[in-house]
């Protein structure tokens, strides 16, 4: 007899924790217990980082706080910008943030401190330090990517103002910050998923936090995780127009192709973020004059809809936003990252202060034991 296998750990409760679930009796994804739509709909992305490092909402006093830290962090070190120079320009952004995170934590030298790895309020300063950090380093990214100099933050400009800013050199219209904002609080957390599980793996090692990140970083970079918003992208891409959808999807799916930016294991009745991204996309497409761009989405939905019955995650609304926006597909990941790192760090936090080291078991299904001749 042997024990059950559940492959991918599927339906596997591993742990508990405080910092998000979904609550099956509304299908709404919770922060703190806070519905993400409604953050999304009310609050800057700073306090939601606040929120998921602290579990509670900032006052006035402690979001300005924050936020002075934060805008204080923002300019990368002159080696940083030595090291970005050293990347081939035909390296995937990805790989460009998952090397310049693992360099920032040489940089620190509270790692050598006795304890100071698992510090939880020098990890506190750390997850500030990558959140300020990361829009910096991804919008030097695409802007090397299509040969241009990189543009020093700004510190008199919010979050998601500074973010569009240092990538398109130029202060964004409100309708494309808010619509940036909420895809911001809307990747900001999701339980134990895939980047998050790993993070929180390598952090019960008692590792430090920048390894436990760039552990994330790996496995977000996978289609089958962040990787698929790009992917959703490709497709709309490869399909053209809304005209075209009924022909491509049905050769799709006659070579059992997988449709990027459908399905999730976590939700049955349909992703609780995709209503407030696609009016997020709705918003950039009147901005943009770009209905084609909703004929399409609209088309492949529907279609796919009827015919599987699986609905679209978060990835399917956000991706044609990003490039409404301007925003390379290339991109779209490493957004995701600078996203997460409020989710991951929370994340490592938790599992420090109760930590247990993950070791699951294995059911061998090798040769019998044998010998050398």
């Amino acid at each position: 007899m042997t024990d059950e296998i559940h492959k991918g750990l599927a339906g596997v409760v591993v742990d508990t924790t405080a910092i998000s679930k979904v609550n099956p009796d509304t299908n709404s994804l919770l922060y703190r217990g806070y519905p993400v739509q409604e953050l999304a709909a009310t609050q800057p992305f700073e306090a939601v980082a606040h929120l998921l490092w602290h579990g509670e909402l900032p006052t006035e006093e402690q979001l300005a706080e924050f936020e002075e830290f934060e805008r204080s962090l923002r300019p990368l070190d002159e080696r940083t910008l030595a090291l970005l120079e050293t990347i081939p320009v035909s390296a995937h952004p990805m790989d460009i943030v998952r090397t310049v995170v693992s360099q920032l934590g040489t940089f620190d030298d509270t790692l050598h401190r006795p304890g100071g790895w698992t510090d939880r309020e020098l990890d506190l300063g750390r997850a500030v330090y990558l959140f300020a950090q990361l829009p910096t380093i991804v919008a030097a990214a695409q802007r090397r990517q299509r040969g241009l100099d990189p543009i020093p933050p700004r510190d008199d400009l919010d979050y998601s103002r500074n973010f569009l800013w240092m990538t398109f050199g130029e202060e964004p219209d409100p309708v494309v910050a808010d619509a940036f904002n909420r895809s911001m609080v809307l990747y900001a957390e999701h339980s134990f998923n895939a980047s998050t599980f790993t993070a929180r793996v390598i952090a019960s090692t008692t590792s430090d936090l920048y390894s436990a990140v760039v552990g994330a970083i790996g496995a977000l970079k996978g289609p089958l995780h962040g990787g698929a918003n790009e992917a959703v992208m490709h497709l709309f891409d490869e399909i053209g127009s809304a005209a075209d959808v009924v022909p491509w999807l049905e050769t799709a799916l006659a070579e059992k192709r997988k449709i990027m930016g459908f399905g999730h294991r976590v939700y049955k009745h349909g992703d609780s973020r995709v209503p407030t991204m696609r009016a997020a996309l709705e918003t950039l497409v009147e901005h943009y004059d770009r209905p084609d761009v909703l004929d399409l989405y609209t088309a492949l939905e529907s279609e796919f809809v009827e015919r599987k019955g699986i609905y679209p995650n978060l990835d399917y609304p956000s991706g044609p936003a990003y490039n409404l926006m301007g925003f390379d597909t290339t991109i779209f990941t490493p957004l995701f990252v600078a996203a997460r790192i409020t989710g991951w760090t929370a994340h490592i936090l938790e599992q420090q202060a109760s930590n247990a080291l993950i070791r699951p078991l294995s059911q061998y299904d090798g040769p019998d034991e044998r010998h050398v001749a």
